[in-house]
């Protein structure tokens, strides 16, 4: 195995008795990227990751974590990497502060200016008691504890839920600064433009199973491109072409079209309107969240995408 992936899983699998959490779980973490892991309640994210982290054996396949297997060498493996889970559980009678540091010490680090500077950025109170805070102040804690650490592997299950808008932005400018840095991330989550912004490659989840990963160029063949155009001659045969979708006609302008093209299709749409004379074109390239959408607005037991997978 290359020297430069620090996360690496083949075909896991995992049964809790007769249920399946995990089929087919197989995808890779290479040094000094950010990999988005994403997929609704239940899909199987945090059963992932808690075999990553050693926390579950796999019933099956491989997993490893700087070449070193997360079951056998998981207490190794864990002076290396930072974790945040989604949902934060702090001992109640210490203070935000006294919680930080503990966590600190137990990975044998120190609190810094570093740190300090992280509960100023986050605008945490570290003086309160924890049974006080709220779940955004929580995640706070935790989140704090990790960007203090010089980890080489960073792992989030959801690390934003519960955070307001301003402290997301807060989040995010930490993991790229990791990023800059070499650091390896693992993000899960369900913020598909903090995903989008931030992450290199990107894997689907779908029923325990890894159904689509690259870079978000890569997979935007899975998704359609969004078109008006304004021709100079009448261009509606254009949804004659295989590969154009949803065509309708402006109703206050006949030479004002609006649909939507698969990848492939383009080369020719655009051949064909050239010919008509283009005098205005927008496009509008497919997002995270269409790709998201796309794979599971047929899932028969998607109701909703929640913040947190239990």
């Amino acid at each position: 195995m290359s020297e430069e992936i620090v996360l690496n899983i083949e075909k896991v699998q995992k049964k809790f008795g007769k249920f399946e959490a995990l089929k087919d779980i197989t995808f890779h973490v290479n040094k000094g990227e950010v990999f988005g892991f994403i997929g609704p309640n239940g899909a199987g994210k945090t059963t992932t990751i808690r075999t990553i982290l050693g926390i579950i054996k796999a019933s099956s396949g491989k997993a490893t974590v700087f070449g070193d297997d997360v079951w056998k060498e998981r207490v190794q493996i864990h002076q290396r990497l930072a974790y945040v889970p989604g949902d934060v559980y702090l001992w109640p009678n210490l203070t935000g502060g006294e919680i930080i540091d503990l966590f600190l010490k137990m990975n044998g680090e120190k609190h810094t200016a570093k740190t300090d500077e992280l509960i100023k950025k986050f605008d945490l109170d570290p003086k309160k008691k924890a049974r006080t805070y709220s779940k955004g102040n929580r995640q706070k804690v935790a989140l704090i504890a990790a960007f203090s650490q010089d980890a080489e592997f960073y792992i989030f299950d959801e690390p934003t839920s519960g955070l307001d808008p301003l402290m997301e932005e807060v989040f995010q400018s930490e993991v790229l600064d990791l990023k800059s840095r070499g650091k390896s991330i693992l993000l899960s989550s369900h913020i598909l433009s903090e995903v989008e912004r931030m992450c290199d490659r990107i894997g689907i989840i779908r029923e325990g199973t890894i159904i689509e990963q690259g870079t978000l160029d890569e997979m935007r063949h899975l998704t359609r491109t969004q078109f008006i155009v304004i021709t100079k001659e009448n261009a509606q045969d254009v949804q004659k072409i295989d590969g154009v979708h949803t065509f309708n006609v402006d109703q206050s302008n006949s030479q004002k079209v609006h649909f939507s093209a698969d990848a492939d299709a383009i080369e020719t749409i655009m051949k064909f309107l050239t010919d008509k004379t283009i005098l205005s074109i927008q496009s509008t390239p497919p997002t995270l969240e269409d790709l998201f959408l796309g794979y599971y607005k047929q899932s028969s037991n998607l109701t909703e995408v929640s913040d947190h997978e239990k």
